[in-house]
């Protein structure tokens, strides 16, 4: 029917997380349809007569889909479930859509976050197939090696996943302070992905942030500010346009 669609689709669309959370909410038994607990992937709801329940409170379409660019600044999550009292990146923008971050950074990770609750498109930003770069400037311990740096580029072993080639390069060394300061551009998102891979050959590193996501940065926006991204830089970040096409 044309008005039915996907249980963990409708909720994503509501802005209640992304479709794979989403999934794992409906199997943690969070969720209910017409007063009743769904616990199982494949159900279908008619958007038009179903009500739909997240921890007990009724979930709508949003009319209104927003896409918000933050400069995040450390110490902040990019959970929406915080169960640890945790300061959120949610807690920096004011308004009234329910967002959700678009992908993760980590608690010590600053810079380039989207934020949205628009369920395709962030379905689109992070499923893996889409390959959207994404840039980061790393501080790291001591002077880097051209073989090191070489060993980034190609790929390396961070734990049972062997990284896809990346771009690296080396954009300063500095001896008095015995640190090096690289750009390194991937289209992975893999947990804490940049960081182990510095630590897979044999770095630490001191400092993270994410200056762009796609062609969007952050360069002219302060730490902990956001703004409005215009529909051009959707439309670009995205690699196409973001009708809602229901299934």
């Amino acid at each position: 029917m044309e008005n039915e669609i996907r249980l963990q689709k409708f909720m994503a669309e509501c802005g209640v997380a992304s479709r794979r959370k989403c999934e794992e909410l409906i199997l943690a038994g969070k969720v209910k349809v017409n007063g009743k607990v769904v616990d199982q992937l494949g159900t279908k709801i008619n958007v038009n007569k179903d009500k739909v329940e997240f921890e007990n409170k009724q979930i709508k379409l949003e009319e209104k889909k927003v896409y918000i660019l933050l400069n995040k600044p450390i110490g902040y999550v990019t959970t929406v479930d915080e169960q640890f009292g945790r300061d959120k990146v949610t807690d920096l923008i004011k308004v009234k859509e329910r967002i959700v971050p678009v992908g993760r950074l980590d608690m010590y990770t600053s810079g380039a976050l989207i934020l949205s609750n628009d369920g395709d498109f962030i379905y689109k930003i992070t499923h893996p197939k889409h390959e959207i770069n994404k840039t980061y400037t790393v501080t790291i311990k001591g002077f880097v090696t051209k073989d090191e740096v070489e060993k980034l580029r190609k790929g390396v072993d961070i734990g049972e996943y062997v990284t896809k080639p990346a771009k690296v390069k080396i954009l300063k060394t500095d001896e008095e302070k015995n640190i090096s300061r690289l750009e390194i551009v991937i289209h992975e998102g893999k947990n804490r992905q940049v960081r182990r891979m510095c630590e897979a050959v044999g770095r630490k590193v001191l400092a993270l942030h994410r200056s762009k996501i796609g062609e969007i940065s952050v360069k002219n926006l302060e730490l902990g500010k956001w703004r409005y991204l215009s529909e051009i830089e959707v439309k670009k970040v995205c690699g196409s346009n973001l009708e809602n096409k229901r299934k």
